[in-house]
């Protein structure tokens, strides 16, 4: 969890002009996903449901940055430039082509 998902958060945070390798960027997305499904569990079953949707939204927003970054760092690893990130605005098929895009090897 530290080289993949604390190590972006600290060294890594707002940097989109290095490159992600396929693993970093996908235990990123695994360990941030798992974390999400976590704080919303715990904080639907421990707080007020007002609460609780503070503290998930400002952890997604606290995530947010990091999460652009690390996409646009593993495109241009796969030789891609990071403006692509903008496909994610094409509903369903923007998606996919990302979802493609980031699986593609490096270069």
């Amino acid at each position: 969890m530290n080289k993949y998902f604390i190590d972006v958060l600290m060294h890594h945070y707002a940097d989109f002009s290095n490159k992600a390798t396929r693993t970093q960027f996908w235990m990123f997305v695994l360990i941030n996903f798992i974390v999400s499904f976590v704080l919303g569990f715990v904080c639907g079953m421990f707080l007020k449901e007002q609460t609780a949707n503070i503290i998930t939204t400002i952890y997604s927003l606290l995530l947010l940055l990091p999460g652009l970054a690390i996409a646009a760092r593993r495109l241009r690893d796969g030789g891609f430039s990071p403006w692509l990130l903008l496909l994610i605005l094409i509903p369903i098929i923007g998606w996919l082509a990302l979802l493609i895009l980031y699986i593609m090897p490096s270069k």
